[in-house]
């Protein structure tokens, strides 16, 4: 991957910079250095001018959340709906959340109540049975068997894909806990699958009800971080004669608050102002996707046109406006909106194409922060090209910088583990089969004896000095990207679907809406061995 060391060669591009911390500089003319935790990361080629269109999602993309305050607000929402509606016991209202605790990238097994983090091949390199480390032998004797291996998919598993996911997977380990030791305590018949699937049903609870998107609306500020550079980053791409679109799965409603809010707030006794001078940014919007569903091509859903100052639904033929029953003519638009900037609910990617008169799937660029449900859909099924919004990458950038020496004693260390196993095995085949006097063998033997207790100080020396690392970036799961020294899963499929990918939307506006993106070179592990000093 474009934004960490690839071992040797990641270690040289950082000791370039000597010891100032890396960065480029902007391609805008005479803009700003471009610190490392705000750069754009490529993993395939991308030539901006031929991209015609730019789109985005709003929530954690357009819209960063706190999760300090957000994810807290989605926990307790769900445990009084599990408590109230769904029959679990009064003291889970006293729990409390660690919103710091989980992280994309993991894997839920429904079935055993574990939490998963695996490499990129779905080897398990870390397990917890709710808050309950496991033992390498559990983890290997579930996990380990390498003859069959499991895909790690639903409806046995549950990816944790997205950071609107954390504060279910940390209630879902809390439960395992409770029906651990507390049996009783739990609903009758209430086993792990089905405690999940209560979670999910108190999630769906919070989101159906508009329980969370009230909250939110009442004081975006508390909730969603402010970013000053989005109507620039907006602006800029317009004025670069590209369309702009907003899809997402928010209905107009909290749409146009959040929006008002990122591009136009007016904060009023605790309330918002909510006026649409933002639809300027876009050509088109829709709202109640039910996004991925939305990027499939067989997609047959109707597409309304949502009047802004009511909200009200109006229907279209495919887009087109159409007279209302009782009505001549189309209705028009509120006096002040232009009728170039629309508003939509539903509908599908087809809708959209038509609406922006796109001629390939190539010419669009999408960016979200959702792997599946932005990313992986609409590159694999449409072939447009994507961005994936990364809000952890900025931290994770920055220590990686930081630990750079540290990551360069790893390195000797593992070479020097791997050397001395090396000379054992070698010296046990000597001794096996080698023709030797009884001299020579005693002092073979000794020899071995030497180097399989430094062999045991370095491989202790070696795992202490990596476990340390790891808690640098997190105390249980270690680097969002990395498992030991494989790509994770997360990472794998950053690698896969995600042709950029960054930590914040506006890192856009640091850029040439003109600039070619291109990936670092590619390198098998036996080049590393021949790369110039």
């Amino acid at each position: 991957m474009d934004h960490s060391d690839r071992t040797m060669l990641g270690d040289k591009a950082l000791q370039s910079h000597g010891g100032e911390k890396p960065h480029i500089w902007s391609s805008l003319e005479g803009g700003p250095r471009i610190d490392i935790g705000k750069q754009i990361f490529c993993n395939r080629s991308l030539n901006m001018r031929n991209i015609v269109a730019i789109g985005f999602d709003m929530d954690y993309t357009l819209a960063q959340y706190k999760p300090e305050t957000f994810e807290s607000l989605a926990y307790e929402g769900t445990v009084r709906k599990l408590v109230y509606d769904l029959g679990y016991p009064q003291e889970l209202l006293e729990w409390t959340f660690d919103w710091k605790y989980m992280v994309r990238g993991l894997v839920l097994d429904k079935k055993r109540g574990n939490i998963l983090k695996m490499d990129r091949h779905k080897y398990v390199k870390v397990a917890y049975h709710g808050f309950r480390e496991l033992s390498k032998e559990d983890k290997v004797g579930t996990y380990g068997n390498t003859f069959i291996r499991d895909s790690f998919d639903e409806p046995d598993y549950a990816l944790i894909d997205t950071l609107f996911s954390l504060a279910e997977a940390y209630l879902f380990a809390q439960l395992v806990d409770l029906r651990d030791n507390n049996p009783g305590k739990v609903p009758e018949g209430a086993d792990y699958p089905r405690m999940y699937k209560g979670v999910r049903a108190a999630v769906d609870l919070c989101h159906r009800d508009g329980t969370l998107k009230q909250v939110v609306a009442k004081d975006p500020k508390r909730y969603i971080n402010e970013d000053t550079s989005i109507v620039p980053m907006l602006k800029m791409l317009r004025n670069s004669g590209r369309l702009t679109f907003l899809v997402t799965n928010s209905l107009w409603d909290y749409t146009n608050i959040v929006m008002n809010f990122l591009c136009a707030s007016h904060k009023l006794e605790g309330g918002i102002t909510c006026k649409f001078d933002w639809l300027q940014y876009f050509d088109v919007v829709i709202t109640g996707s039910a996004k991925p569903g939305f990027f499939l091509e067989d997609n047959r859903a109707n597409i309304f046109e949502v009047e802004p100052e009511s909200g009200m639904l109006l229907n279209t033929d495919n887009g087109t406006p159409m007279p209302q029953v009782g009505s001549t003519s189309p209705k028009m638009l509120p006096k002040g909106l232009n009728k170039r900037y629309r508003v939509f609910q539903g509908g599908s990617v087809g809708h959209l194409h038509k609406l922006l008169s796109i001629e390939s799937s190539t010419q669009v660029l999408y960016v979200g922060d959702h792997i599946y449900g932005d990313i992986l859909r609409s590159k694999k099924v449409l072939g447009w090209r994507t961005m994936l919004v990364v809000p952890e990458l900025e931290r994770e950038v920055e220590l990686l910088w930081e630990l750079r020496d540290t990551r360069k004693q790893l390195r000797l260390l593992r070479n020097e583990r791997d050397l001395v196993e090396d000379r054992v095995h070698h010296l046990k085949w000597s001794l096996k089969f080698g023709s030797l006097g009884d001299d020579e063998k005693q002092n073979m033997i000794s020899s071995l004896g030497e180097l399989e207790s430094r062999r045991d100080q370095v491989r202790l020396a070696h795992q202490q000095a990596q476990g340390d690392y790891h808690q640098k970036f997190h105390k249980i799961w270690g680097q969002l990207m990395k498992t030991g020294y494989q790509n994770s899963r997360f990472a794998h499929q950053v690698e896969r679907f995600a042709c950029l990918y960054t930590s914040q939307v506006s890192n856009l506006s640091l850029y040439s809406p003109d600039k070619c993106y291109r990936p670092s070179e590619d390198f098998m592990p036996h080049e590393f061995h021949i790369l110039p000093s």
